[in-house]
Formats: C-alpha cells, sequence, structure tokens
C-alpha cells in the first residue's frame, strides 16, 4: 500500500512516520509512504506556496498551481484508489471506512493549511473529503496521520497479534472492547473484578460483554445529539 502526501509542513510529519506503528509497517514492507513538500513545485523567488484570498478577509489561502503541477505529476506515474482532501465538512472517517480503505491500494493524501486550499484544486482532483470530528485543526497533516494509522494496523501482519485488530472497539457486534486489567490484582485499594481471577471463561464472556454495554452506554450519553442525529438520518434512508 502506498501513500503520497502533499504537505506545506511537511516537518510535521517527520516523527510520527518514523517511529511507532507506522514505521514498523514501512519496515516490514507493507506500506510505502512519499512526502511532497509543496514548496519544491511552487515558482518565482521566494517559493510562495499561499496568497491573500480574493474578495477580501482574514487568513491565507494555499495556491492552486503548486498543487496543480505535483498532483499531475504523481497521477502521470500511477493511478491513485482515492485522492483525499482532509476538511471538516467531509464525511467523518470511522471504522468501517477505514476497513474499506485498507483494501486499497495507492492513495494522494492532500493536507491544508491556514484557511485552507484553493477550491479549484479540490474540484479538479479530489475524490474523497474526510473529516476526524468537528473542530478545526492548524493543518491537514495530523488528519493525514490518524488516516495512515487506522488504515496500516488493519493489514495483515502489520500487527503483532493478529487478532487485536479484529478485536478493537468499533470491529465487534459489541462495538466497543470491553475494560482490561493486568497486574498487580490490586493497587491503591483497588482490586481486579473476581470474575476475572475465577477461571470461569463462560462468566468472564458474559462479564466482557456486559462491560462493553456499559461502554456503549456511557459513548451514547455523552453523545446523545449526534448519535440521535445519525439515527434520524439512517431511519430516512
Amino acid at each position: 500500500m502506498r501513500f503520497d502526501i502533499i504537505s506545506a509542513n511537511p516537518d510535521i510529519l517527520n516523527s510520527p512516520l518514523n517511529y511507532g506503528l507506522i514505521s514498523r509497517a514501512k519496515d516490514k514492507g507493507y506500506i510505502e509512504i512519499f512526502v511532497h513538500n509543496l514548496r519544491d513545485y511552487a515558482t518565482g523567488n521566494y517559493k510562495q506556496i499561499d496568497d491573500e484570498p480574493y474578495g477580501g478577509g482574514a487568513g491565507m489561502i494555499l495556491k492552486a498551481e503548486p498543487f496543480f503541477k505535483v498532483i499531475n505529476i504523481l497521477k502521470q506515474q500511477r493511478d491513485y484508489d482515492e485522492i483525499i482532501h482532509f476538511t471538516a465538512q467531509g464525511e467523518l472517517l470511522n471504522q468501517r471506512m477505514a476497513n474499506q480503505f485498507s483494501l486499497k491500494n495507492n492513495f494522494l493524501l492532500l493536507c491544508g493549511h491556514y484557511k485552507g486550499i484553493d477550491e479549484r484544486v479540490i474540484e479538479k482532483f479530489v475524490t474523497k473529503e474526510i473529516s476526524i470530528g468537528e473542530y478545526v485543526l492548524s493543518c491537514g497533516d495530523l488528519p493525514a496521520l490518524i488516516f495512515i494509522d487506522s488504515i496500516s494496523r488493519l493489514i495483515p501482519g502489520v500487527l503483532h497479534d493478529s487478532e487485536s485488530a479484529i478485536t478493537d472497539t468499533f470491529q465487534t457486534e459489541e462495538i466497543f472492547d470491553c475494560a482490561y486489567y493486568t497486574r498487580p490484582e490490586i493497587i491503591d485499594n483497588m482490586k481486579v473484578p473476581e470474575v476475572l481471577l475465577s477461571g470461569n471463561h463462560s462468566e468472564i464472556e458474559k462479564w466482557r460483554k456486559d462491560s462493553s454495554r456499559k461502554k456503549l452506554e456511557r459513548y451514547l450519553e455523552l453523545n446523545k445529539k449526534k448519535f440521535l442525529i445519525s439515527q434520524y438520518k439512517k431511519n430516512k434512508e
């Protein structure tokens, strides 16, 4: 699987791409990641990549020309399954989407900055817009890292335990994984639930399902409004 990232802030990506799970996936040969510095495709003595918005207003906009140049070069070299722009108005990334993306091969990721990217870049090239939540970030590089991590860990062989991705939160019928405990048995007068020490596997399984249900109930309570809206939309389909 290959990820090409177009970034105005490539240094932001260095540490996350070279440590942890993403780095292991690269070292094992499961993924390839190529970062393209937007400034390398800008023109003029100062290699300017941003300018003031037409119509006035605060902030700066990433210029279309360097995006057009680098995207056209990359598209001549390979076909992309998706060209993705990370934006607050995009489709909210979830586990179902990550599962689907994990079956594809080539992604081109566009990372915005400042007030955003010239809309003509999005209209011409982008096949999918993705959001990682209802909040604003300083740049699109952070969602790009989350996107890569969420997909890479689903590739068979990337994780040490082949079952850990299968039983993760949002992957099972219980939606949320259960609570877990490990040694020591007691810390600060807080004890591991007795059932987990019992050796009774059927009772342990019942406890885990109940723990998952309680996590779901808490999630729904914390996100009640959003859940009701999503259910309303689902019922209308």
